[in-house]
C-alpha cells in the first residue's frame, strides 16, 4: 500500500510540475514560495529514491550479486547521466558541469559514503571482511579512467583550460566506454564470484545444485514486476530534478554561496539510494554489497558520463571542460591512494572510515573556501 502511496505522490508531482511548473518556477523572488516548492520537491524525490532502494533491493535477493547491485548502480547512475546531458542541452552555459558533477560524486560515494560505511561497521562489527579480487578490479578500472578524465587534459599540448581536441574526445570515450563494457563482461560473467562474499558463493553454489535437483527457479513475473516498479520510482527523480536544480541555482544565485554547492546538492540527492542501501548493507555486516555499490558507482559515473558529456559538447558544439583544478586534483589523487590502501587487505576497521570522513569534511570546506 505504502509504495502505490508514493508511486501516486511522485507522479502526481510530475503532473502538477508539467502543467503549472512554468508559472510557479517563475516566482522565485519570493523567498516563502521558493522554499516551499524546494521542501516539496526534495521531499517527493527522496520519497521515491526509497522506492528506488527497496526495488533495487528485492531484486538483488532474486538474482544474488553482484546483479542486484549493479542494477541499483547503473539506474543511478543513468539518471545523473540524464540530468547532466539534459542542462547541457539547455539554454545554459554549462562547460564545467560534467566535471563537477562527477568530481562531486567520487567525493560524496569515496569518502562520504564509504568513510561513514567502515565507521558504523566498525563501531558495530569491529572488523569487517570482503572480497579483496572485487576491490582490487573496481579500483584498477577506476584509477585510469578518473586520471583520463579529470586530470590529463590539464596536461596536454594542444588545447589549454582543461579541455580536449575533438580526436583525443572521441579516442577517450571510445577507451572508456570499451574499458567500462570489458569490466561489466567481467563482474557478470567469468569472475562474477570476486565480487561475492564467501557467503554469497556458497549461496550460489547452493542455487545452482538446487536448479539442477529441480527447485523452481524466481518466476520472471516477479523480476519483471519489480523491475517495472524499479522504472517506475526512477522516472520522477529524473523529472523533478532538473526543476530542483532550477529553484537550487536560484537560491545559490541569491545567497551568492559558491557555484559548485548545486552539483553537491544534486548529486547528494541522486545517490541517496544507492548511500541508503549501502549503510544498510554495512549495518547487516554485508560490506561487499556496500563495496559493489559505492565502488560500483565510482567506476560507472567515470565510465558513462565522460563520453556522454563529450558526446553532447562534440553534438552542439559547447565547451566541454574536464580538468579539475590543481586543489581538486590534489584531493583526488588522495582519494585514490587511501582507497587503494583501505581495500588492500582483507579486513576494514573504524580508522580507515575516519580517515574517509576527514577527507570528505576537506572536500567541503574547499568548496566554500577554496
Amino acid at each position: 500500500m505504502g509504495g502505490i502511496l508514493r508511486l501516486v505522490v511522485a507522479w502526481a508531482t510530475v503532473g502538477a510540475f508539467t502543467v503549472y511548473g512554468k508559472d510557479w518556477l517563475g516566482g522565485l523572488a519570493d523567498p516563502m514560495w521558493a522554499s516551499l516548492l524546494f521542501a516539496w520537491l526534495l521531499g517527493v524525490i527522496l520519497w521515491a529514491a526509497f522506492g528506488v532502494v527497496h526495488e533495487a533491493e528485492e531484486l538483488a535477493h532474486m538474482l544474488g550479486e553482484p546483479l542486484g547491485t549493479l542494477i541499483l548502480t547503473l539506474a543511478i547512475v543513468i539518471i545523473e547521466v540524464v540530468l547532466v546531458s539534459a542542462v547541457m542541452l539547455s539554454a545554459k552555459d554549462a562547460p564545467t558541469l560534467g566535471r563537477d558533477t562527477m568530481f562531486a560524486v567520487l567525493m560524496i560515494v569515496l569518502n562520504g559514503v564509504v568513510g561513514l560505511g567502515l565507521l558504523i561497521g566498525g563501531l558495530r562489527h569491529h572488523q569487517q571482511s570482503y572480497n579483496l579480487q572485487g576491490a582490487s578490479a573496481f579500483l584498477s578500472v577506476i584509477i585510469p579512467l578518473t586520471v583520463i578524465a579529470l586530470v590529463l587534459p590539464n596536461f596536454t599540448t594542444s588545447t589549454q583550460g582543461g579541455t580536449f581536441t575533438t580526436l583525443q574526445a572521441i579516442a577517450f570515450s571510445a577507451f572508456t566506454v570499451a574499458l567500462y563494457g570489458v569490466f561489466l563482461l567481467i563482474q557478470t560473467g567469468r569472475h562474477r564470484d570476486f565480487f561475492m562474499d564467501a557467503g554469497e558463493k556458497a549461496r550460489a553454489v547452493e542455487a545452482a545444485a538446487a536448479a539442477e535437483g529441480g527447485k523452481p527457479p524466481v518466476p520472471k513475473a516477479a523480476i519483471l514486476r519489480h523491475t517495472v516498479l524499479l522504472v517506475a520510482n526512477i522516472l520522477p527523480i529524473v523529472l523533478l530534478s532538473k526543476s530542483l536544480a532550477t529553484i537550487l541555482d536560484h537560491g545559490i544565485a541569491a545567497l551568492k554561496a559558491p557555484t559548485a554547492l548545486g552539483g553537491v546538492v544534486i548529486a547528494m540527492i541522486v545517490f541517496t539510494p544507492e548511500a541508503i542501501s549501502s549503510l544498510k548493507a554495512v549495518a547487516r555486516n554485508e560490506l561487499q554489497r556496500a563495496i559493489n555499490l559505492c565502488l560500483g558507482a565510482a567506476t560507472s559515473t567515470v565510465g558513462l558520463t565522460v563520453p556522454a558529456v563529450l558526446a553532447v559538447g562534440l553534438l552542439t558544439g559547447q565547451t566541454v571542460v574536464l580538468g579539475l583544478a590543481p586543489t581538486e586534483m590534489a584531493l583526488l589523487v588522495m582519494t585514490l591512494i587511501l582507497s587503494t590502501l583501505t581495500f588492500s587487505g582483507l579486513r576494514t576497521t573504524v580508522l580507515e572510515g575516519a580517515v574517509h570522513l576527514i577527507l570528505f569534511f576537506v572536500y567541503l570546506v574547499l568548496i566554500f573556501s577554496p
